[in-house]
């Protein structure tokens, strides 16, 4: 098929697409690598009336990796945090993460906040943002708001985002010393959407996880955070038998539907084996050099 008509814009500056956004208001759509939106026009799933490729501003394509976080700009590509040196250093889980992500060519065009901005329950970084305590900057005509991860998030490719406004920026603050990370997930052929993953962040001190965050992919409508888990981590030092008593507690805690790729059953414990594989890189690296 072909995408119903619209009128397409493409400014230089983000002052002029904020003010075409608000124009259109819910008729308007944000078009970055355009990985998740071009198949939906394509398929009639979304009809929006302005389109406004943001390509052209180049203050969006900006990664700085400071002393406390990381920002990464609205035109960030997936493959940009895989190859940047202090992404790769001070989050690898990022940079791990990222590398998983679809293919070389989606990698290389499909955005970081685009994904976050979709809201995918099978995408990574979603889930990578509530794991690392992540906040979201929208923007629109009116002006700036930051907003949580946790609190982003609301539903089925839904978010707390308003009409007219664009995600412009993710910020990820600098994990604690002590911290250490893991992530995996299934899917049925490389490159296919996730059917169950997790990501987490422990952080440890002398041996102990004083802290753990864990997010599960797959399993909902968006990031769903394993909390009763993460409540069974806090203390131990990763052993065998903690990692084992979280990934029941997650197996518990997840409700996912069914689909050809698999029963809800299977997804379950899909969601328990990707917590513990999870898990163990985390503990082997901390084990190691205490650093994910």
């Amino acid at each position: 098929m072909k995408p119903a008509w619209f009128d397409y814009h493409a400014p230089d500056n983000l002052e002029d697409a904020l003010v075409l956004l608000g124009d259109a208001g819910i008729d308007g759509r944000v078009l970055a690598g355009g990985q998740s939106l071009m198949p939906m026009l394509n398929m009639r799933i979304v009809t929006p009336s302005v389109l406004v490729d943001i390509n052209q501003i180049a203050s969006l394509n900006s990664l700085q990796a400071g002393p406390d976080e990381l920002r990464v700009g609205a035109l960030v590509r997936h493959a940009d945090l895989m190859r940047n040196p202090a992404v790769r250093e001070g989050w690898p889980l990022l940079a791990e993460a990222s590398n998983q992500i679809a293919h070389r060519t989606i990698r290389n065009r499909g955005t970081v906040c685009g994904s976050i901005a979709h809201n995918d329950p099978a995408a990574e970084h979603p889930s990578l943002l509530v794991t690392l305590d992540g906040t979201v900057v929208a923007a629109s005509a009116g002006g700036r708001r930051e907003i949580p991860a946790e609190d982003f998030f609301d539903g089925m490719m839904s978010t707390s985002l308003e009409p007219g406004e664009m995600v412009v920026e993710v910020r990820y603050p600098r994990p604690r010393k002590g911290a250490c990370f893991g992530f995996a997930e299934f899917a049925r052929r490389l490159g296919d959407f996730a059917i169950a993953g997790a990501a987490v962040m422990a952080t440890m001190n002398g041996g102990v996880c004083e802290q753990a965050r864990l997010t599960i992919i797959g399993m909902g409508d968006g990031p769903f955070r394993a909390r009763a888990a993460e409540t069974v981590l806090a203390g131990s030092t990763l052993d065998a038998v903690a990692i084992t008593a979280a990934a029941d507690e997650v197996r518990s805690a997840v409700d996912p539907g069914e689909d050809v790729h698999g029963s809800s059953s299977y997804r379950r414990h899909l969601a328990g084996v990707m917590t513990e594989r999870a898990l163990e890189q985390a503990m082997t690296r901390a084990r190691g050099d205490g650093n994910g």
